[in-house]
């Protein structure tokens, strides 16, 4: 009974690190683990269980079996293709092998990686098992950090490596009990170990589930931060694009005005009178509103709003562009790249002792092609790290860099390119964005 229970164990522990290794490449809804999803473990681990004890002795079929039962129900687990299901489960079960064959050549034999069940197991054998499935757990892990979605990249390397420390651990523990236990008294002493050594799979696995939990909200808690800095961002530019719009009414309503005093001194032949009502009104019109026109209301209201900021914090702004009349980007993502891009480049000159210039360029190509390129000189060393850039900012770093996240978002979302660098004293961050137009 004992090794039928221990059997469908190590089989629950394979359709773990099946799933584990699906989420690798594939999508999983925000619900999580649901009825449906449970009934579909549950399918697999009866039919892995069913193969396990009816094909015992022949490996070949026993494999197709269960590759064909992997693919379907990871199919209808993960909403995929058949195509793509078939391609992870060969995969996968070709990694099961290799780590069978790993684990077990120092035996001289191969045990069946669907979690056969078969008599005159002793405890060594059961204990090579586990070995060899906390080798597929690692494995599975250090696939999932390179090819894992979105939420893996919330965890640090150094943490990656805390947490792998644990399933080595494991694997070294049950090491020592085969060495030091080939052979037990009676079987009550051989269940008291290869309990010890599950239990310690099964720590692995609550181990893995709460980080994986504190990972996933931390994600949700990032999106969370990326959507209110964006939803402000928007807010503080339809806010100016209200207040210029205003702004033009009164100038408007106050020439209309302009120009009746204008033609009552003509008039009346006051010539001198007349040049100094013109002088009183040039210098009392406020051209810095419109400084650059793209043609493009969103454009000029962003471009326009940093450059009288950036005046006013004695930064130099230079910049060039062309008619983006033809953009058909989405108003928010424009936010996103202009409002974030000119905000890093002014806060970075702020700090600056000597020169501070930013340098915009937002063309439109004649073959619909994007290219936005801003530059800035900057004062405290940049810090890189595998991901680009790091914060230089001592005060909760953690949560800066959100607004360089945005950006790329952005760029990846219309499948442009991007570039960050810097030269000298001179930051530069350009994108080209091809055919949005």
């Amino acid at each position: 009974m004992f090794r039928y229970v221990s059997s469908l164990a190590i089989i629950i522990f394979e359709v773990f690190c099946c799933r584990m290794f699906f989420e690798s490449f594939c999508l999983t809804s925000k619900d999580n683990l649901n009825i449906k999803k449970i009934f579909i473990l549950m399918m697999q681990v009866a039919a892995y269980y069913g193969c396990g004890l009816m094909l015992s002795q022949w490996l070949v079929i026993k494999q197709l079996a269960v590759c064909i039962i992997m693919t379907g129900l990871m199919s209808s687990y993960f909403k995929i293709s058949l195509k793509k299901s078939a391609i992870l489960s060969m995969l996968y079960l070709g990694l099961m092998l290799l780590m069978d064959y790993v684990a077990y050549v120092g035996n001289r034999m191969m045990f069946s990686s669907a979690g056969e069940v078969q008599g005159g197991y002793f405890l060594v054998g059961n204990l090579v098992i586990i070995f060899d499935k906390i080798i597929l757990f690692i494995c599975i892990l250090l696939i999932r950090r390179q090819f894992g979605k979105k939420s893996t990249e919330v965890l640090s390397d150094s943490w990656w490596i805390k947490f792998l420390f644990f399933p080595i651990f494991t694997n070294i523990t049950i090491a020592f009990m085969i060495a030091f236990f080939p052979y037990t008294e009676n079987q009550i002493q051989a269940q008291v170990l290869y309990a010890i050594a599950f239990g310690m799979v099964i720590m692995n696995i609550y181990v893995y589930c709460l980080v994986n939990d504190i990972v996933n909200n931390e994600a949700k808690l990032y999106e969370k931060e990326m959507l209110e800095q964006q939803v402000k961002n928007e807010l503080k530019m339809y806010h100016s694009i209200s207040e210029n719009f205003e702004m033009q009414k009164r100038q408007t309503h106050e020439f209309k005005n302009h120009i009746l005093g204008i033609e009552a001194l003509v008039k009346k032949n006051q010539y001198q009178d007349l040049v100094d009502y013109i002088t009183n009104i040039s210098n009392s019109i406020n051209y810095e509103n419109s400084v650059i026109d793209t043609n493009h209301v969103i454009v000029n209201a962003i471009i326009n709003a940093k450059y009288q900021e950036a005046l006013g914090k004695q930064i130099l702004f230079v910049f060039r562009v062309n008619d983006l009349s033809k953009i058909k980007m989405q108003n928010e993502d424009l936010v996103v790249l202009l409002a974030n891009l000119l905000n890093n480049a002014i806060e970075a000159c702020e700090k600056c002792k000597g020169k501070r210039v930013i340098k915009l360029k937002f063309l439109l190509t004649e073959d619909n092609t994007v290219v936005l390129s801003v530059r800035n000189t900057f004062f405290q060393p940049l810090i890189r790290d595998n991901n680009g850039f790091k914060t230089s900012k001592s005060s909760h770093p953690e949560n800066h860099g959100v607004g360089i996240k945005n950006i790329i978002k952005v760029v990846e979302k219309y499948h442009g390119s991007y570039i960050i660098d810097n030269s000298k004293q001179e930051f530069y961050f350009s994108i080209l964005l091809p055919e949005i137009a």
